[in-house]
């Protein structure tokens, strides 16, 4: 694929089951500083049997050599280099979609080291079009979060080694955040409870020197969950039977589908929220005049929002503002009617009534 000057490389793996008539979901795989997308597929994070079972498009990209680190591989290049990756997987994610019918609400992203500090960068700049992603022993650099342009709930799943000499888990360093505040950081994004519930996996293969803690911040905004697994004496590893020598106790690879796969673009798929609150725009002057409708309040309260169903109170003449809500995701329209727009008091003028109600069509 060529874009933006260069001609970029990247595995594509469409599973046996795939059927043009069904909306698949992806995967991205994003492979680690310095390495390259083969290898990382063939020796580390093969997701091909699962994607042949569950049914998703598995993407391995491949990173650009950067010119200011001898020309080793990177996803976050430094200036003046100017290669844009993040706009890259954009591209490809658009450039899929023309050939595949792509689940556009179910597109995921992980990596691994750089790969999975990537895939934080996606998650924050690219989350029009991520709905969750998992890094792997991945760090995110002080101030990373700072720019987040967040569009709806993101699920998170970090898997980090607490003996990780790369990344450390406590890194003190000034340069990138410890991991624990990475998961802080994306819990309180989602509104998840405060405090995690904390489990201890079996420890399957003692030989490995290594257990897993699983932590988990639950009941975030449209049910979606942070969960961090802490792999105790765990080095700079992506664990699975591929990396005898990393921890066997989890397989990252069923871990990373198990989670991710969980949720959409909304949240968590099938969630059923708690509460039963719906929010409607309003504005009680009658009639309402156009230029004070302020209609894009529809977005701003489903951001707000997230687990209510959010609707509008229109109080204007006809019905375009009431169409105009639903296009913004509104799912209540409040509207008043008569059967006589001569009638006396307050409502009846800017009502609608039958015939007016008969044209509409939503």
């Amino acid at each position: 694929m060529f874009y933006d000057g260069h001609n970029r490389e990247y595995i594509l793996y469409i599973p046996s089951s795939y059927s043009s008539s069904t909306a698949t979901p992806i995967l991205f795989a994003f492979h680690g500083g310095t390495g390259y997308a083969d290898d990382f597929m063939n020796y580390e994070a093969d997701f091909r049997p699962i994607a042949d079972t569950a049914g998703f498009i598995l993407v391995y990209p491949q990173a650009l050599g950067d010119p200011n680190d001898c020309f080793n591989t990177s996803w976050l290049h430094k200036d003046p280099t100017d290669h844009k990756d993040i706009f890259f997987i954009e591209a490809l994610i658009d450039t899929l979609s023309t050939v595949y019918n792509v689940d556009s609400d179910r597109i995921y992203a992980c990596g691994y080291s750089l790969g999975g500090m990537f895939s934080y960068e996606l998650a924050c700049n690219l989350n029009y079009k991520i709905a969750a992603i998992s890094s792997v022993s991945g760090a995110a650099f002080i101030g990373a979060f700072g720019n987040c342009d967040l569009y709806h709930p993101t699920a998170v799943l970090t898997i980090n080694g607490t003996t990780d000499n790369e990344h450390p888990y406590n890194d003190q360093s000034g340069v990138f955040f410890p991991v624990p505040d990475i998961s802080e950081f994306w819990a309180n994004h989602n509104n998840t409870d405060q405090t995690p519930v904390v489990t201890n996996i079996p420890d399957y293969d003692p030989t490995d020197g290594s257990t897993v803690e699983r932590k988990t911040w639950e009941n975030g905004d449209n049910c979606v969950s942070v969960v961090e697994l802490k792999v105790n004496n765990g080095d700079h590893d992506w664990p699975s039977p591929l990396s005898f020598w990393a921890n066997q106790d989890i397989n990252a690879n069923i871990e990373v589908w198990n989670f991710v796969s969980k949720f959409d673009m909304m949240g968590l798929i099938d969630c059923n929220p708690t509460n039963n609150f719906y929010i409607l725009h309003c504005v009680s002057i009658y009639p309402t005049e156009p230029d004070m409708v302020n209609i894009k309040n529809i977005t701003g309260l489903k951001r707000k929002f997230p687990n209510c169903v959010i609707g509008f109170s229109d109080h204007t003449i006809g019905s375009t503002f009431a169409i105009s809500s639903v296009a913004l995701g509104a799912k209540i329209i409040e509207k008043h009617f008569t059967d006589d727009n001569n009638r006396n008091g307050p409502d009846h003028k800017f009502s609608m009534n039958f015939l007016t109600l008969s044209l509409i069509h939503i």
